[in-house]
């Protein structure tokens, strides 16, 4: 019978409403933790792992020998390349895709790359608004990769003095 009494006395005075808003009030003079994103920046983690991009050497040529361990160890099987072999005897790509929501970011291709060719920069800033955009092509890879080369460079040689 007292229960009883109880439960509806908690729920003439809305009670739990009242208990909920003493929590919402606790919180509404505290300091705010809110980050305005496009004019502040949280701080990345020097292992965050982003958009990916394909590298050269200094004179110019792509460092993708077509070795294919980044297709063969990477989990998600969002990797896909095809190779021909040059006049000169070296072996470079012909198709290098990487579909991006097939991709789950851990890293494996970078770690198994023996010539540092496919890396994963810390660029967190990127959409699609069409289908098809998610594959990132040869071309696009090598377009990040040429357009963020000081970048990614800093990066490599900071993980270096990281590690």
């Amino acid at each position: 019978m007292i229960k009883q009494i109880k439960y509806y006395l908690k729920s003439f005075t809305f009670w739990e409403l009242l208990k909920g808003l003493s929590v919402t009030g606790g919180y509404f003079f505290k300091k705010k933790i809110t980050v305005q994103y496009p004019e502040q920046k949280t701080p990345i983690s020097p292992r965050f792992r982003g958009l990916h991009a394909l590298r050269r050497y200094a004179n110019g040529e792509e460092r993708c020998i077509a070795c294919k361990l980044c297709e063969a160890v990477c989990p998600a099987l969002a990797i896909t390349i095809e190779s021909e072999q040059r006049e000169d005897g070296t072996r470079r790509t012909t198709r290098y895709d990487i579909d991006l929501f097939k991709c789950i970011y851990c890293g494996f291709c970078e770690e198994a790359c023996p010539v540092d060719s496919i890396v994963e920069t810390n660029i967190f800033e990127y959409h699609f608004e069409n289908r098809g955009e998610n594959i990132m092509t040869k071309e696009k890879l090598l377009e990040i990769g040429d357009r963020y080369e000081a970048q990614i460079a800093a990066d490599k040689s900071a993980d270096a003095a990281y590690r």
